[in-house]
């Protein structure tokens, strides 16, 4: 008789409504032995002497809450990861690798270009220190590290790595507002250090290709001669008058207003003896005003883009920081509903 309250409490399973509104029971009327058997297996949870039976039943059972439980964990994660995650994760992937292989890029120009003036040796390596190749070495290097930690961080969804590359691309954010903070607050002294940096590279035209080619670019894009007046150039030992060669009170051809002959050919000889000349005669042969003025007067003119480029270069590495903050949360999140499946299976 242990198992008569149960079949008391459970009578409403035991019956059921036919099509025309009559009710019959769930098992037909038959042998009682074979009903009170068929009971027994039907309610074996409910039966005191059940034994065996009932621990296999209690196993099925575990085993398919495990699965149920399963099911609603990985049905939470996919409808949690909307496609707005892996779009950002893979953005963040792929301008990541862009950035790396520019880095290498950048790299590799400034190896070969330190290699191939040969700046490593012995009586040029006190000068590599402002030599232009071991900034663009310098920037690659960083720019590749970089971007490679953002970029395998994202696609293993390392949070050490995504932490790192946060923190530097955070630091290096500050670091550029601090910067033109520093610029726009100092322009005096702003223009003084590009005063003295462009006479260093008018000391060193002829030593320095790279400078050569830098100084040539600025006069001939900006149609000026030396830092303030085209006679800046004596401070060069070949350009001075005191000079013993063809050089000698001279200026480079990228100061000349017409500096190919013919229209086709590089004349080099086009500045030769125009610091001799006075302006109204030098006015005609070379540019007269020097490349400090020029510049400020290009900014000037350029600011609103110069500001413009600006913005859109750090709206671009705080939108960096807010899709790697993204992922982290969602790395986070991921984990902790991993660890509540793990622990509800205990």
């Amino acid at each position: 008789m242990g198992w008569f309250p149960s079949f008391g409490r459970f009578f409403f399973f035991w019956e059921r409504r036919n099509q025309n509104g009559e009710n019959k029971p769930l098992i037909p009327k038959g042998d009682g032995k074979n009903s009170e058997g068929t009971s027994a297996v039907v309610y074996l949870g409910t039966h005191d002497s059940s034994g065996s039976q009932t621990s296999s039943s209690l196993s099925s059972h575990e085993g398919s809450t495990r699965v149920s439980s399963w099911n609603v964990f990985t049905s939470r994660v996919f409808s949690t990861s909307s496609w707005s995650d892996y779009i950002l994760k893979y953005l963040l992937i792929t301008s990541n690798l862009l950035f790396t292989v520019l880095g290498l890029v950048t790299l590799v120009v400034g190896l070969w270009g330190l290699i191939n003036k040969e700046s490593f040796a012995q009586e040029k390596i006190s000068g590599i220190g402002t030599d232009p190749m071991l900034l663009f070495a310098f920037l690659g290097l960083v720019l590749a590290l970089l971007s490679l930690t953002g970029c395998v961080g994202a696609l293993r969804e390392n949070m050490c790595l995504l932490r790192t590359f946060s923190a530097a691309v955070l630091l290096l954010v500050v670091a550029q507002i601090l910067v033109a903070v520093v610029v726009y607050s100092l322009q005096g002294q702003i223009v003084e250090v590009l005063r003295s940096g462009m006479l260093a590279a008018m000391v060193r035209y002829q030593d320095d290709l790279d400078l050569r080619f830098i100084t040539d670019e600025i006069q001939t894009g900006l149609q000026c001669c030396g830092a303030d007046t085209y006679r800046d150039w004596e401070i060069n030992v070949y350009f001075n008058c005191s000079a013993p060669g063809i050089q000698a009170c001279g200026v480079p051809p990228s100061c000349c207003v017409d500096p190919l002959e013919n229209g086709t050919v590089w004349n080099t000889q086009c500045g030769v003896g125009a610091q001799q000349l006075d302006e109204f005669s030098a006015q005609s042969v070379i540019f007269l005003g020097g490349c400090l003025g020029s510049i400020s007067r290009w900014i000037e003119h350029n600011g609103g883009g110069i500001v413009t480029v600006v913005i859109i270069l750090l709206g671009v590495q705080i939108l960096t920081l807010f899709i790697t903050a993204r992922l982290l949360q969602k790395i986070r999140w991921n984990r902790a509903q991993h660890d509540v499946y793990l622990q509800s299976l205990q």
